[in-house]
């Protein structure tokens, strides 16, 4: 009996956790797969996916190609088909290929399981307006806050996400300095932190001991968002390790009908 193969395929690759989280899976669920991290030429994705997916089962899809992959498939989940980016594919029996986005089940699941803090009612600020935002939008509103405010420093592409899923629940957009009002919750998804930076938002909107600040990006040591937010007094900083192994356990399940425990897998990799 062979193996079933699953990959994630992303420029850089070298520092997928993925891999580690796949296999963690696996050994706690008993299912038979091998998972392996493939490093995509920046001009050659399609390729690349297409030549792992004649015999692999499915792939994940990290930076830059989610895009890409949206295109790729054959058919889209509701939430691959809002978030206009793919994450994670499958292949089906007939060889046609389903795209999933499963970032944004991810990150609310991490806020609202493993943070204990229920999105329901509370002033969300989204601060950035480019796919990895506009990824977990519909998961964001589905969970019911007063307020999901998108801001950007180009204010025409937090519009157009606001635009895009205003039939969703209470979306709005603004630049990076229009809101002073503290909220409640703040969450970082642009890639400034891996450039050493800090979005240009106000200091104001934090409200200390009360406002919880998260960042989608992650590092051994506090990112340079959280240690801005920490310093400002936030309630809470959260990092996105979470979310990752989230999303990876709801591309799990697609793949192999079981959603693996995430609390020791999140606990092995702290």
């Amino acid at each position: 009996m062979s193996t079933d193969r699953y990959a994630v395929i992303g420029n850089p690759i070298g520092h997928s956790k993925s891999p580690l989280i796949h296999r963690l899976f696996a050994e706690q669920t008993g299912e038979q797969l091998t998972y392996e991290a493939i490093l995509a030429p920046l001009g050659d994705f399609a390729s690349c996916l297409r030549e792992f997916l004649r015999e692999g089962r499915g792939v994940n899809v990290t930076v830059p190609f989610k895009e890409q992959a949206w295109a790729l498939v054959d058919q889209h989940s509701k939430a691959a088909q809002r978030a206009g980016a793919v994450n994670t594919i499958m292949r089906l029996e007939d060889g046609q290929l389903l795209g999933d986005n499963t970032d944004g089940k991810g990150l609310v699941r991490d806020i609202q399981v493993n943070a204990g803090v229920s999105l329901a009612g509370l002033k969300v600020l989204l601060v950035g307006a480019g796919g990895a935002a506009r990824g977990v939008i519909q998961p964001l509103l589905e969970a019911g806050p007063a307020q999901l405010c998108v801001v950007n420093r180009t204010v025409s592409k937090a519009e157009e996400l606001a635009t895009l899923f205003v039939d969703q629940g209470p979306i709005s957009a603004a630049g990076f300095n229009w809101i002073e009002e503290p909220v409640d919750l703040i969450i970082n998804a642009t890639s400034a932190s891996l450039g050493g930076e800090v979005p240009d938002i106000s200091p104001k909107l934090i409200r200390p001991g009360h406002t919880l600040c998260y960042d989608m990006m992650y590092a051994n040591d506090a990112t340079p968002f959280n240690r801005w937010a920490a310093e400002l007094g936030a309630a809470r900083c959260l990092d996105g390790l979470g979310m990752l192994v989230e999303q990876a356990a709801e591309a799990f399940l697609l793949w192999r009908g079981v959603r693996p425990d995430t609390a020791p897998v999140l606990a092995a990799l702290r």
